[in-house]
Protein backbone atom coordinates (compact mmCIF):
# COMPACT_ATOMS: atom_id res chain seq x y z
CA UNK A 1 0.00 0.00 0.00
CA UNK A 2 1.35 3.25 -0.73
CA UNK A 3 1.13 5.95 2.01
CA UNK A 4 2.45 9.22 3.00
CA UNK A 5 3.19 10.68 6.10
CA UNK A 6 3.08 14.00 6.78
CA UNK A 7 5.71 15.32 9.39
CA UNK A 8 9.07 14.00 10.10
CA UNK A 9 8.72 14.43 13.70
CA UNK A 10 8.47 12.25 16.41
CA UNK A 11 5.32 10.43 15.75
CA UNK A 12 5.76 10.79 11.25
CA UNK A 13 9.44 9.33 11.78
CA UNK A 14 8.50 6.00 14.15
CA UNK A 15 4.75 5.58 12.39
CA UNK A 16 6.83 5.87 8.74
CA UNK A 17 9.36 3.52 9.79
CA UNK A 18 7.36 1.12 11.50
CA UNK A 19 4.34 0.82 8.59
CA UNK A 20 7.52 0.45 6.08
CA UNK A 21 8.33 -2.38 8.07
CA UNK A 22 5.48 -3.91 7.67
CA UNK A 23 5.61 -3.97 4.23
CA UNK A 24 4.09 -0.77 2.46
CA UNK A 25 5.66 2.23 0.76
CA UNK A 26 6.05 5.09 2.31
CA UNK A 27 7.07 8.78 1.61
CA UNK A 28 7.40 11.02 3.92
CA UNK A 29 7.04 14.71 3.52
CA UNK A 30 8.36 17.70 5.83
CA UNK A 31 8.51 21.20 5.14
CA UNK A 32 12.13 21.71 6.66
CA UNK A 33 14.50 20.86 4.08
CA UNK A 34 17.51 20.71 6.35
CA UNK A 35 15.87 17.37 8.34
CA UNK A 36 14.54 16.03 5.07
CA UNK A 37 18.69 16.18 4.05
CA UNK A 38 19.81 14.70 7.11
CA UNK A 39 17.30 12.07 6.94
CA UNK A 40 18.12 11.52 3.30
CA UNK A 41 21.71 10.93 4.32
CA UNK A 42 21.05 8.25 7.24
CA UNK A 43 20.70 10.59 10.19
CA UNK A 44 18.44 11.26 12.49
CA UNK A 45 16.83 14.15 14.28
CA UNK A 46 16.06 12.74 17.61
CA UNK A 47 17.26 10.20 20.01
CA UNK A 48 15.02 7.37 20.01
CA UNK A 49 15.82 3.54 20.53
CA UNK A 50 15.96 1.28 17.56
CA UNK A 51 14.56 3.73 15.49
CA UNK A 52 17.80 4.34 13.78
CA UNK A 53 18.05 0.48 12.63
CA UNK A 54 13.93 0.58 11.82
CA UNK A 55 14.90 3.88 9.25
CA UNK A 56 18.13 2.41 7.57
CA UNK A 57 16.47 -0.90 7.06
CA UNK A 58 13.52 0.60 5.51
CA UNK A 59 15.17 3.03 3.01
CA UNK A 60 17.49 0.05 2.16
CA UNK A 61 14.51 -1.84 0.92
CA UNK A 62 13.51 1.31 -1.12
CA UNK A 63 10.15 1.63 1.36
CA UNK A 64 10.48 4.77 2.41
CA UNK A 65 11.46 8.13 0.96
CA UNK A 66 11.66 11.79 2.31
CA UNK A 67 10.43 14.69 0.49
CA UNK A 68 10.24 18.45 1.21
CA UNK A 69 6.79 18.91 -1.21
CA UNK A 70 4.03 17.41 0.51
CA UNK A 71 2.30 17.77 -2.83
CA UNK A 72 4.92 15.06 -4.22
CA UNK A 73 4.40 12.65 -1.14
CA UNK A 74 0.71 12.23 -1.67
CA UNK A 75 1.44 11.31 -5.10
CA UNK A 76 -0.80 8.15 -5.57
CA UNK A 77 -1.03 7.39 -2.14
CA UNK A 78 -3.89 5.69 -0.78
CA UNK A 79 -3.45 6.71 3.15
CA UNK A 80 -2.41 10.47 4.11
CA UNK A 81 -1.22 10.29 7.46
CA UNK A 82 -1.45 13.70 9.13
CA UNK A 83 1.35 13.59 12.28
CA UNK A 84 1.38 17.36 13.06
CA UNK A 85 2.40 19.37 15.94
CA UNK A 86 -0.48 20.62 18.14
CA UNK A 87 1.08 22.61 20.60
CA UNK A 88 -0.49 24.12 23.47
CA UNK A 89 -1.89 27.65 22.28
CA UNK A 90 -1.94 30.93 25.03
CA UNK A 91 -5.64 29.69 26.14
CA UNK A 92 -4.79 25.80 26.74
CA UNK A 93 -6.24 25.33 23.96
CA UNK A 94 -4.63 22.67 21.53
CA UNK A 95 -3.21 24.93 18.46
CA UNK A 96 -4.66 23.26 15.48
CA UNK A 97 -2.75 25.84 12.89
CA UNK A 98 -0.80 23.29 11.11
CA UNK A 99 -2.96 20.36 10.36
CA UNK A 100 -5.81 23.14 9.34
CA UNK A 101 -2.79 24.31 6.67
CA UNK A 102 -2.02 21.10 5.40
CA UNK A 103 -5.51 19.88 5.15
CA UNK A 104 -5.99 22.89 3.13
CA UNK A 105 -2.83 22.63 1.07
CA UNK A 106 -3.49 18.82 0.20
CA UNK A 107 -7.73 18.58 0.07
CA UNK A 108 -7.54 18.73 -3.79
CA UNK A 109 -4.27 16.95 -4.89
CA UNK A 110 -5.35 13.63 -3.37
CA UNK A 111 -7.83 10.92 -5.25
CA UNK A 112 -11.40 11.01 -4.19
CA UNK A 113 -10.51 7.25 -2.72
CA UNK A 114 -8.04 9.17 -0.14
CA UNK A 115 -8.32 8.65 3.10
CA UNK A 116 -6.79 11.15 5.69
CA UNK A 117 -5.54 9.49 9.04
CA UNK A 118 -5.30 12.14 11.82
CA UNK A 119 -2.47 10.85 14.01
CA UNK A 120 -1.96 14.48 16.14
CA UNK A 121 -3.42 14.71 19.12
CA UNK A 122 -6.63 16.77 18.28
CA UNK A 123 -9.21 17.25 20.80
CA UNK A 124 -12.71 15.58 20.42
CA UNK A 125 -14.85 16.69 17.65
CA UNK A 126 -11.45 18.20 15.68
CA UNK A 127 -12.31 15.34 12.82
CA UNK A 128 -15.69 16.02 12.21
CA UNK A 129 -14.56 19.75 11.69
CA UNK A 130 -11.93 18.89 9.40
CA UNK A 131 -14.28 16.18 7.37
CA UNK A 132 -17.13 19.49 6.72
CA UNK A 133 -13.52 21.38 5.73
CA UNK A 134 -12.72 19.06 3.16
CA UNK A 135 -16.20 18.79 2.02
CA UNK A 136 -16.19 23.30 1.69
CA UNK A 137 -13.12 22.73 -0.04
CA UNK A 138 -14.53 20.67 -2.66
CA UNK A 139 -12.35 17.24 -1.66
CA UNK A 140 -14.48 14.14 -1.55
CA UNK A 141 -11.53 12.29 0.27
CA UNK A 142 -12.14 10.47 3.64
CA UNK A 143 -11.21 11.25 7.11
CA UNK A 144 -10.88 8.63 10.06
CA UNK A 145 -9.24 9.43 13.48
CA UNK A 146 -6.15 7.30 14.60
CA UNK A 147 -4.77 8.32 17.48
CA UNK A 148 -1.05 7.16 18.66
CA UNK A 149 0.18 5.76 21.59
CA UNK A 150 3.98 5.82 21.70
CA UNK A 151 6.49 6.56 24.53
CA UNK A 152 9.42 8.22 24.15
CA UNK A 153 12.03 5.71 24.66
CA UNK A 154 9.89 2.82 23.89
CA UNK A 155 8.20 3.88 20.47
CA UNK A 156 9.66 1.38 18.26
CA UNK A 157 8.75 -1.65 20.82
CA UNK A 158 5.33 -0.05 20.65
CA UNK A 159 4.38 0.51 17.19
CA UNK A 160 5.45 -2.96 16.75
CA UNK A 161 3.46 -4.67 20.12
CA UNK A 162 0.59 -1.91 20.55
CA UNK A 163 -1.41 -2.69 23.56
CA UNK A 164 -4.23 -1.35 20.95
CA UNK A 165 -5.33 -0.23 17.57
CA UNK A 166 -7.61 2.49 17.74
CA UNK A 167 -9.14 3.88 14.71
CA UNK A 168 -12.47 6.53 15.12
CA UNK A 169 -14.34 6.70 11.21
CA UNK A 170 -17.94 7.12 10.70
CA UNK A 171 -17.42 4.56 7.93
CA UNK A 172 -16.71 0.79 8.76
CA UNK A 173 -15.01 0.39 5.64
CA UNK A 174 -12.75 3.12 6.23
CA UNK A 175 -12.11 1.67 9.55
CA UNK A 176 -11.23 -1.49 8.12
CA UNK A 177 -9.04 -0.56 5.45
CA UNK A 178 -6.88 1.55 8.27
CA UNK A 179 -6.97 -1.44 10.61
CA UNK A 180 -5.80 -3.66 7.69
CA UNK A 181 -2.00 -1.68 7.48
CA UNK A 182 -1.57 -3.67 10.64
CA UNK A 183 -2.75 -7.18 9.30
CA UNK A 184 0.84 -8.83 10.53
CA UNK A 185 0.38 -7.05 14.13
CA UNK A 186 -1.73 -8.86 16.79
CA UNK A 187 -3.25 -6.64 19.09
CA UNK A 188 -6.59 -5.57 20.32
CA UNK A 189 -8.62 -3.42 17.61
CA UNK A 190 -10.81 -0.73 18.87
CA UNK A 191 -13.08 0.67 16.24
CA UNK A 192 -15.48 3.70 17.38
CA UNK A 193 -16.60 6.91 16.04
CA UNK A 194 -13.97 9.80 15.44
CA UNK A 195 -15.05 11.86 18.58
CA UNK A 196 -15.00 8.89 21.05
CA UNK A 197 -11.25 7.93 19.29
CA UNK A 198 -10.18 11.62 20.26
CA UNK A 199 -11.40 11.16 23.92
CA UNK A 200 -9.53 7.72 24.09
CA UNK A 201 -5.84 9.71 23.81
CA UNK A 202 -6.91 12.25 25.47
CA UNK A 203 -8.24 9.85 28.62
CA UNK A 204 -5.10 7.99 28.46
CA UNK A 205 -2.81 10.60 29.05
CA UNK A 206 -4.75 12.35 31.49
CA UNK A 207 -5.07 9.34 34.03
CA UNK A 208 -1.23 8.48 33.42
CA UNK A 209 -0.72 12.21 34.35
CA UNK A 210 -3.09 11.78 37.71
CA UNK A 211 -2.01 8.00 38.28
CA UNK A 212 1.95 9.76 38.46
CA UNK A 213 0.83 12.68 39.77
CA UNK A 214 -1.04 10.36 42.79
CA UNK A 215 1.75 8.72 43.26
CA UNK A 216 4.25 11.65 43.80
CA UNK A 217 1.35 13.35 46.68
CA UNK A 218 1.73 10.21 48.09
CA UNK A 219 5.45 9.82 48.15
CA UNK A 220 5.14 13.27 50.46
CA UNK A 221 3.11 12.07 52.70
CA UNK A 222 4.97 8.84 52.91
CA UNK A 223 7.56 11.00 53.92
CA UNK A 224 5.28 13.06 56.49
CA UNK A 225 4.74 9.74 58.56
CA UNK A 226 7.94 7.94 58.27
CA UNK A 227 6.91 5.22 55.64
CA UNK A 228 9.18 3.84 52.67
CA UNK A 229 7.18 4.90 49.48
CA UNK A 230 8.87 1.91 47.49
CA UNK A 231 7.37 -0.86 49.61
CA UNK A 232 3.95 1.14 49.84
CA UNK A 233 3.94 1.42 45.93
CA UNK A 234 5.28 -2.50 45.72
CA UNK A 235 2.20 -4.00 48.04
CA UNK A 236 0.08 -1.61 45.81
CA UNK A 237 1.00 -2.54 42.45
CA UNK A 238 0.14 -6.41 43.66
CA UNK A 239 -3.38 -5.39 43.42
CA UNK A 240 -4.48 -6.53 40.06
CA UNK A 241 -7.16 -3.28 40.31
CA UNK A 242 -3.96 -1.41 40.04
CA UNK A 243 -1.10 -2.95 38.29
CA UNK A 244 2.34 -1.96 39.21
CA UNK A 245 2.81 0.47 36.37
CA UNK A 246 3.06 4.23 37.09
CA UNK A 247 4.02 3.69 40.48
CA UNK A 248 7.52 5.17 40.43
CA UNK A 249 7.22 8.54 42.22
CA UNK A 250 9.39 11.67 40.73
CA UNK A 251 10.09 15.38 40.12
CA UNK A 252 6.48 15.90 38.12
CA UNK A 253 5.72 14.81 34.99
CA UNK A 254 6.85 16.63 31.12
CA UNK A 255 7.60 15.74 27.90
CA UNK A 256 5.57 16.56 24.87
CA UNK A 257 2.14 15.37 25.61
CA UNK A 258 0.97 15.23 29.56
CA UNK A 259 1.14 18.75 29.91
CA UNK A 260 -0.43 19.99 27.28
CA UNK A 261 -3.06 17.39 26.62
CA UNK A 262 -4.10 17.87 30.61
CA UNK A 263 -4.72 21.55 29.67
CA UNK A 264 -6.32 20.90 26.31
CA UNK A 265 -8.71 18.82 28.23
CA UNK A 266 -9.81 21.09 30.56
CA UNK A 267 -10.02 23.31 27.78
CA UNK A 268 -12.63 20.86 25.95
CA UNK A 269 -15.09 20.42 28.94
CA UNK A 270 -14.95 23.73 29.81
CA UNK A 271 -16.03 24.85 25.88
CA UNK A 272 -18.76 21.78 26.33
CA UNK A 273 -20.11 23.45 29.76
CA UNK A 274 -18.54 21.20 32.25
CA UNK A 275 -15.45 21.68 35.05
CA UNK A 276 -13.27 19.52 35.14
CA UNK A 277 -11.74 20.14 38.41
CA UNK A 278 -10.41 16.91 39.10
CA UNK A 279 -7.53 17.41 36.60
CA UNK A 280 -7.00 21.22 37.38
CA UNK A 281 -6.32 19.48 41.18
CA UNK A 282 -3.92 17.20 39.16
CA UNK A 283 -1.87 19.83 36.96
CA UNK A 284 -1.64 22.32 40.40
CA UNK A 285 -0.18 19.08 42.33
CA UNK A 286 2.21 18.31 39.65
CA UNK A 287 3.40 21.99 40.15
CA UNK A 288 3.55 21.44 44.00
CA UNK A 289 5.92 19.01 43.31
CA UNK A 290 8.30 20.58 41.60
CA UNK A 291 8.25 23.08 44.42
CA UNK A 292 8.80 20.80 46.92
CA UNK A 293 11.86 19.27 45.23
CA UNK A 294 13.67 22.95 44.21
CA UNK A 295 12.97 23.32 48.41
CA UNK A 296 14.22 20.19 48.91
CA UNK A 297 17.72 20.69 47.19
CA UNK A 298 17.49 23.94 49.02
CA UNK A 299 17.44 22.67 52.58
CA UNK A 300 20.06 20.33 51.32
CA UNK A 301 22.33 23.53 50.58
CA UNK A 302 22.12 24.73 53.93
CA UNK A 303 18.63 26.54 53.67
CA UNK A 304 19.57 28.89 50.89
CA UNK A 305 21.10 28.75 47.54
CA UNK A 306 22.90 31.98 46.62
CA UNK A 307 26.50 31.58 45.41
CA UNK A 308 26.29 27.59 46.04
CA UNK A 309 26.91 25.16 43.04
CA UNK A 310 23.79 22.18 42.17
CA UNK A 311 25.49 19.43 40.03
CA UNK A 312 22.28 17.73 38.42
CA UNK A 313 22.32 14.75 36.56
CA UNK A 314 19.81 14.43 33.94
CA UNK A 315 17.95 17.12 31.65
CA UNK A 316 15.66 14.89 29.68
CA UNK A 317 12.34 14.53 30.91
CA UNK A 318 12.64 11.09 31.48
CA UNK A 319 15.16 8.44 30.60
CA UNK A 320 15.32 6.75 26.58
CA UNK A 321 14.67 10.25 25.28
CA UNK A 322 16.86 13.63 24.34
CA UNK A 323 13.93 15.20 24.72
CA UNK A 324 14.14 18.11 27.14
CA UNK A 325 10.06 19.71 26.28
CA UNK A 326 8.70 20.42 29.60
CA UNK A 327 11.07 18.50 31.18
CA UNK A 328 11.35 18.83 35.39
CA UNK A 329 14.49 18.33 35.22
CA UNK A 330 14.91 22.03 33.49
CA UNK A 331 12.14 23.42 35.48
CA UNK A 332 13.49 22.70 38.80
CA UNK A 333 17.36 23.70 37.53
CA UNK A 334 15.20 26.86 36.72
CA UNK A 335 13.44 27.42 40.02
CA UNK A 336 16.73 26.56 41.87
CA UNK A 337 18.75 29.61 39.58
CA UNK A 338 16.24 31.80 40.22
CA UNK A 339 17.20 31.46 44.09
CA UNK A 340 20.78 32.69 43.08
CA UNK A 341 22.53 28.49 42.40
CA UNK A 342 24.47 27.62 39.75
CA UNK A 343 23.15 24.60 37.91
CA UNK A 344 25.48 22.27 36.43
CA UNK A 345 23.97 19.24 34.16
CA UNK A 346 24.87 16.09 32.82
CA UNK A 347 22.75 14.05 30.66
CA UNK A 348 23.93 11.25 28.32
CA UNK A 349 21.76 12.57 25.23
CA UNK A 350 19.90 15.56 26.05
CA UNK A 351 21.03 19.14 26.08
CA UNK A 352 19.71 22.65 26.89
CA UNK A 353 20.52 26.10 26.54
CA UNK A 354 19.61 27.15 30.03
CA UNK A 355 22.10 25.26 31.66
CA UNK A 356 25.89 24.37 31.65
CA UNK A 357 26.55 21.27 30.16
CA UNK A 358 29.17 19.13 31.66
CA UNK A 359 30.97 16.23 29.80
CA UNK A 360 30.25 13.52 32.29
CA UNK A 361 28.57 13.14 35.53
CA UNK A 362 31.74 13.25 37.51
CA UNK A 363 32.42 16.69 36.13
CA UNK A 364 29.06 18.30 36.99
CA UNK A 365 29.49 17.28 40.76
CA UNK A 366 32.85 18.74 40.94
CA UNK A 367 32.68 21.72 43.69
CA UNK A 368 28.85 20.89 43.95
CA UNK A 369 27.06 21.73 47.30
CA UNK A 370 24.79 19.74 46.78
CA UNK A 371 23.90 16.40 43.83
CA UNK A 372 20.26 16.25 41.95
CA UNK A 373 19.44 13.32 40.50
CA UNK A 374 16.37 14.29 38.11
CA UNK A 375 16.57 12.13 35.61
CA UNK A 376 16.48 7.99 35.75
CA UNK A 377 19.24 7.23 33.41
CA UNK A 378 20.68 4.00 34.11
CA UNK A 379 24.21 4.61 33.41
CA UNK A 380 23.87 6.92 36.72
CA UNK A 381 23.53 3.80 38.86
CA UNK A 382 26.98 3.09 37.92
CA UNK A 383 28.44 6.11 38.66
CA UNK A 384 31.42 5.74 41.45
CA UNK A 385 29.98 7.51 44.12
CA UNK A 386 33.30 7.76 46.26
CA UNK A 387 34.33 9.28 43.96
CA UNK A 388 31.41 11.64 43.50
CA UNK A 389 32.22 11.82 47.73
CA UNK A 390 35.42 13.11 46.72
CA UNK A 391 34.90 15.87 44.26
CA UNK A 392 31.72 17.77 46.01
CA UNK A 393 32.34 20.56 48.28
CA UNK A 394 29.31 19.40 50.02
CA UNK A 395 27.88 15.91 50.99
CA UNK A 396 24.17 15.66 50.11
CA UNK A 397 22.31 13.75 47.49
CA UNK A 398 19.05 14.51 46.75
CA UNK A 399 17.76 11.77 44.37
CA UNK A 400 14.09 12.98 42.85
CA UNK A 401 13.92 9.56 41.35
CA UNK A 402 14.76 7.73 43.99
CA UNK A 403 17.37 5.29 41.64
CA UNK A 404 20.21 5.00 44.10
CA UNK A 405 20.91 2.81 46.82
CA UNK A 406 20.35 4.58 50.19
CA UNK A 407 23.28 2.21 51.83
CA UNK A 408 25.73 2.73 49.37
CA UNK A 409 25.35 6.36 48.79
CA UNK A 410 25.94 6.88 52.91
CA UNK A 411 28.69 4.34 53.02
CA UNK A 412 31.05 7.28 50.96
CA UNK A 413 30.12 9.68 53.45
CA UNK A 414 27.36 11.65 51.45
CA UNK A 415 23.78 12.22 52.94
CA UNK A 416 20.83 10.84 50.75
CA UNK A 417 17.70 12.23 50.90
CA UNK A 418 15.17 11.11 48.57
CA UNK A 419 11.46 11.20 48.19
CA UNK A 420 9.04 9.22 50.39
CA UNK A 421 11.89 7.51 52.06
CA UNK A 422 12.36 7.18 55.24
CA UNK A 423 14.96 10.03 56.35
CA UNK A 424 14.25 11.53 53.48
Amino acid sequence: MDIAIIGAGYVGLVTGGGLASLGHRVRLGEVNAERVELLRNGGIPIYEQGLPDLLSHATGRGLLSFHTSNKEAVHGAGFVFLALPTPEGEDGRADLEYVHAVVDELANEVGEDTIFVVKSTVPPGTVASLRKRLADLGSSARIVSHPEFLREGKAVDDFLEPDRIVVGAWEEADAKAVVDLYRSLDAPVVMTDPTSAEMIKYASNAYLAARLTFVNTLSNVCEAVGADILDVVRGLGMDHRVGPHFLQPGPGYGGSCFPKDTQALIAVAQDAGYDFELLRAVIEADEEQRRRVADKVRQAAGGGLRGRRVGMWGVAFKAGTDDVRESPAVRIASLLQADGAEVVAYDPEATTDLLTMAPDPIAAVTEADVLLIATEWPEFLTVDMSQVSKVMRGHRVVDARNILDPKKVRAVGLDYWGLGRPGA
